[in-house]
């Protein structure tokens, strides 16, 4: 898969791995970045902030975390940092767990994709996750709707434009 590929540039203004997500072209809501800087000053991590609420919260957040971020680091029934950002965002502070987990195969275009379904405790917050031939894993956490197969062929690489500071 050519999106699935590590950018090569000598001094990268953001992360230097391709961003899985919806283009935010295609999205009629606002949108959000943020960067998750490491003590070097590499990335160790994005997330993107979809907003359909019209200022109101979040809809979705996707994450794409590389292998060795400590955002990937979670316990035991934890909830993924995607997961608890969103919760931050909502300003809920209900406490969330997880609850179990599925892997489910699903296509995307010509390829298959194992696709783990996080079961919380909160029913109203969707989230799955998925690693990329990368090492990079995506996590998708949406708010009071469900993620069905069809948000996957909406996933693409963001140009690295996006992401650069200026």
């Amino acid at each position: 898969m050519s999106f699935l590929r590590r950018r090569s540039a000598a001094t990268p203004a953001g992360p230097d791995f391709d961003v899985l997500a919806m283009d935010p072209g295609d999205w009629p809501g606002n949108l959000g970045a943020g960067l998750l800087p490491a003590p070097d000053g590499s990335c160790q991590g994005v997330f993107l902030r979809y907003d359909l609420f019209g200022g109101r919260g979040p809809a979705m957040i996707i994450g794409n975390l590389p292998e060795g971020s400590p955002a990937r680091e979670v316990g035991e029934g934890e909830v993924p940092f995607e997961v608890a950002q969103l919760m931050i965002a909502l300003e809920n502070d209900e406490p969330v767990q997880v609850t179990g987990a599925e892997d489910t195969p699903v296509m995307q275009g010509d390829n298959l994709l194992i696709v783990r379904r996080i079961k919380l405790s909160e029913n109203r917050i969707s989230c799955v996750q998925f690693d990329r031939s990368d090492g990079v894993l995506v996590t998708i956490a949406s708010w009071d709707r469900p993620i069905t197969d069809d948000l996957y062929a909406l996933l693409k690489p963001l140009p690295a434009e996006l992401f650069q500071q200026g």
